[in-house]
């Protein structure tokens, strides 16, 4: 995956304060020409770097007010047709690869504890899975965003201040 440089970082920044900006409106707040801002964009996207807006829908208003990160133990010898499984369960709306006690890590949205409880007995029916471990979220104190380190990014990449690994 090719990292970020600083004109990259700014875009994705103006977008990230303004989602809804066109590619002109971007272009004329960072002074850059329209069509470098439409390729960039592009290219993030096609390199996996932009995520899908639907990121940003609230599951509250998808009727999933309740979150729960369940941490899920599988046997070894089953990888890619467990996650395959789990992944066919839309309420999961996120499933890491973890290292510790488990080896997964679902996130997942239910209408309330109940829905949790079927969603749960789903996630264990999948194939492999041996244990799983549930904790409900009471807050959210603070989403997911890289806003902070678009912010350092794009001011270091700028300065010349970012180790040259990472550019």
């Amino acid at each position: 995956m090719r990292h970020l440089d600083a004109v990259d970082a700014r875009i994705l920044l103006a977008l990230d304060m303004d989602p809804r900006a066109t590619t002109v409106a971007l272009a004329d707040r960072l002074g850059l020409a329209r069509n470098t801002v439409q390729a960039r964009l592009k290219r993030l996207e096609e390199d996996g770097q932009l995520r899908e807006p639907s990121r940003r829908v609230d599951p509250t208003a998808l009727g999933r007010p309740l979150t729960a990160l369940i941490t899920l133990s599988i046997s070894q010898r089953v990888g890619r047709p467990t996650s395959e499984a789990i992944l066919r369960i839309p309420e999961v709306v996120e499933l890491l690869v973890t290292t510790g006690d488990s080896d997964l890590l679902a996130r997942v949205v239910a209408r309330d504890t109940e829905d949790l409880h079927r969603i749960t007995n789903l996630l264990l029916e999948a194939p492999g899975v041996v244990r799983s471990n549930t904790t409900i979220v009471l807050q959210e104190v603070q989403p997911f965003s890289v806003h902070t380190l678009l912010e350092r990014h794009a001011g270091q990449a700028a300065s010349g201040n970012v180790h040259p690994a990472v550019m």
